[in-house]
């Protein structure tokens, strides 16, 4: 009796185990419960969709029966979805109607999300709001002993980022200033700059895309913006296919799944063949075994290996420089790019190969020392990247140790840089059985 009371607890601990695995049903909490009645009040059908904790996705959406291919996945109504004719039709409204210059789609929805989000129990949104992050993993987010540790050419698009943030602020302060009629409070205190970068996360990396016509209270920049609130809990997979858009008949936005899902599984959607670096810059996450992942060569780290005793140095730079072959040059899950061994093969050509950069860049076989050159350069490339990610590798675990607070940004970069030394470590052996074929 014993032994077998004892594999029941066992079966039991497995089931449990594996319902976790499975993920944890999370409707019944309250915020979920007020989502879900306000958005019924807005005329949505309870779908086969459940809120849920997964131990390696975090939030998201399971589904209670199986999906088969071309299946409806949810259907929001228009009237949930909020967009710049929801920030019109606000109190926020005749303010931008009368701005000039005209704000932008972006500036508009985001001083609603600030103002909504202030107005506490008032606002209308708050079952929305009440669910939203409460911060991002963003490198707008991102302490700056974070963002040094990320790649290069990362870091540079990272620091852009941030610098594209805080221009958007100093250029509305002044329409915010222009707000303060409707608040009490100072507004200065209320949009101020963390208010702004929470704002602009939650858009850019919650939206759908929904095309709107262009208003002239508007700046020129497309008005394509829609927050969904619910569909905006399901995560990203770059192993899955679906198909979303706005059906102007039912006018609800709707997805369809071009996979199967078995019941009771994480139900995802794909953002588009976005590498880690584009994820992680524009949505805060990286997927692991991402197909679609690529380790970018930085134009320093490819000219390290091209003395400047070469005279046509200069030369070859400008031309890859005015072909656009000094960016985008990548190493991916089956080895060097096209354009990475095409922009090393023109910087390899001998002075009396020079005048072939022509049949170079269409991908011409020049002679068998500038293929032998460029595969061994090529190599060394790879091998210095794979230093440099386990020396970031290193750093990252001492910084663990001593950061405690960095704790989940640390373990953001990590991933981000595990996954560029399986694809380095890849590329190398690719590369070894390529030098030995040759």
């Amino acid at each position: 009796m014993k032994k077998s009371r004892g594999r029941t607890g066992r079966k039991r601990r497995r089931k449990h185990l594996q319902s976790f695995m499975d993920g944890v049903n999370c409707s019944h909490q309250l915020e979920y419960i007020m989502l879900k009645k306000w958005l019924k009040d807005r005329g949505f059908e309870d779908s086969n969709l459940r809120p849920a904790q997964f131990w390696d996705t975090g939030r998201g959406l399971m589904t209670t029966k199986a999906l088969q291919v071309r299946d409806l996945i949810i259907s929001l109504p228009e009237k949930c979805l909020l967009t710049t004719a929801t920030v019109l039709s606000s109190c926020l409204g005749e303010y931008i109607m009368k701005w000039k210059p005209p704000v932008s789609p972006l500036i508009a929805l985001c001083t609603f999300l600030i103002a909504e989000k202030h107005a506490g129990e008032k606002s209308l949104w708050k079952p929305y709001l009440d669910v939203l992050p409460k911060t991002y993993t963003c490198p707008v987010y991102l302490e700056h002993d974070v963002v040094s540790l990320f790649p290069e050419p990362l870091r540079k698009k990272a620091l852009e980022q941030r610098t594209m943030v805080h221009e958007l602020y100093m250029s509305s302060k002044d329409f915010f200033f222009s707000l303060q009629p409707l608040f009490a409070e100072n507004t200065e205190t209320i949009f101020n700059y963390s208010a702004l970068e929470w704002a602009w996360c939650t858009v850019n990396t919650r939206t759908i895309y929904v095309k709107h016509s262009q208003r002239e209270c508007f700046s020129l920049e497309p008005d394509v913006y829609a927050l969904a609130p619910y569909l905006d809990l399901l995560n990203h997979s770059p192993n899955v296919q679906v198909k979303g858009a706005f059906n102007e008949q039912t006018r609800s936005y709707e997805i369809r799944t071009n996979s199967q899902c078995k019941k009771y599984e994480e139900v995802f959607i794909c953002y588009g063949p976005h590498d880690n670096q584009r994820l992680l810059l524009e949505y805060g996450f990286v997927a692991m075994n991402n197909p679609h992942s690529s380790v970018y060569v930085s134009s320093d780290t490819l000219l390290k290996y091209f003395p400047p005793v070469d005279k046509q140095r200069n030369a070859k730079i400008s031309i890859l420089k005015d072909h656009d072959f000094l960016e985008n040059l990548t190493f991916g899950w089956d080895g060097p790019s096209w354009r990475l061994l095409t922009a090393l093969k023109l910087l390899s050509l001998g002075t009396d190969e020079f005048t072939c950069w022509k049949r170079t860049l269409l991908g011409g076989v020049i002679s068998a020392r500038n293929e032998q050159q460029t595969l061994t350069i090529t190599a060394k490339i790879c091998h210095f990247l794979i230093e440099e990610t386990q020396h970031v590798l290193l750093q990252i675990s001492q910084l663990k140790r001593n950061r405690e607070n960095l704790g989940k940004h640390l373990a953001l970069v990590e991933a981000l840089r595990l996954e560029d030394l399986k694809i380095l470590q890849k590329s190398a052996e690719i590369l070894s059985d390529l030098n030995g074929a040759t």
